[in-house]
């Protein structure tokens, strides 16, 4: 063995956490594999050992469907200015079912993965970021719902047809992801040292599928005061521009709330990171 390759062999490779803002970022880049590795992991065993298996992506949004067109269509009688009604309930949970979904998983997404947190340095953003990811692909497969759904309705005497304006769904997927991402990290670390938390985070998911107009159509609310007021839930803008993907100009946007969610959804993101990077170094010790 030559000197180059005996010292070749001897090289170490020594990780340090660097607090170095700039740095930060470049190791999110440097452990990108790690990223892909956790949300390929968590895809695998997410419904692993469960009779459905990945059909609870489905299951779950078409049981919401279901419940909020018998309340808000058939009793509250409750209409969606001209859609068929299960189609335009529909629209409004896909974007909640990723919503919940992804802001229930970040928030744990800590506490799962703690051994993990307290025997290896990376960033540890990438945790609860692969976490979102993984919610994201349970999205793509509920699609299908909507799909069937639209074939259906297609040779139905209502006659719907599918919309250009599908093609700008990812668009407000982003801003869902952004959504959820925001108050997720916030949660998350807070998680880490106040485990109540995880009784907390899934109240807020369930009264907030009622303020959301998830089984009726923010149009309800008029264009005042009230309608921009009720914006500052930054589902309402995203769950408006979903219909109008889905549905088209019968679901106009209303541009003012949308601006109000973007607005919102901005702070919460700034925020949530903000307290996740300054409570980060501890997460090891207090985990």
């Amino acid at each position: 063995m030559n000197s180059s390759a005996a010292l070749e062999s001897k090289r170490t490779l020594v990780i340090e956490a660097d607090q170095v803002g700039r740095q930060y970022w470049l190791d999110l880049w440097r452990y990108r594999e790690l990223f892909v590795l956790l949300a390929t992991r968590d895809i695998l065993v997410r419904y692993k050992q469960t009779v459905f298996g990945v059909a609870w992506s489905v299951l779950r949004p078409l049981f919401t469907m279901v419940a909020f067109t018998l309340v808000f269509g058939f009793f509250a009688k409750m209409h969606s200015n001209g859609p068929p009604y299960p189609l335009f309930v529909l629209a409004g949970t896909l974007p909640w079912q990723f919503f919940a979904s992804a802001l229930s998983d970040c928030s744990n997404s800590l506490n799962a993965n703690a051994p993990m947190l307290s025997k290896v340095y990376f960033p540890r953003l990438i945790v609860p970021i692969s976490s979102v990811m993984v919610t994201a692909v349970d999205f793509l497969v509920s699609l299908s719902i909507f799909l069937v759904m639209a074939i259906y309705y297609h040779f139905s005497p209502t006659h719907y047809n599918m919309s250009w304006r599908v093609v700008v769904i990812p668009v407000f997927l982003i801003m869902c992801f952004l959504a959820a991402l925001g108050p997720g990290l916030w949660f998350a670390a807070l998680n880490v040292k106040y485990r109540d938390f995880r009784y907390i985070v899934p109240v807020i998911i369930q009264f907030g599928i009622y303020v959301s107009p998830v089984g009726y159509g923010s149009f309800i609310l008029g264009h005042g005061e009230w309608r921009i007021l009720a914006a500052l839930n930054p589902l309402f803008g995203i769950i408006d521009g979903f219909r109008w993907c889905i549905l088209g100009k019968s679901q106009p946007i209303f541009w003012q709330g949308m601006a109000m969610s973007l607005l919102t959804i901005t702070i919460f993101l700034i925020v949530g990171l903000s307290y996740f990077r300054k409570s980060e170094e501890r997460f090891a010790d207090v985990i």
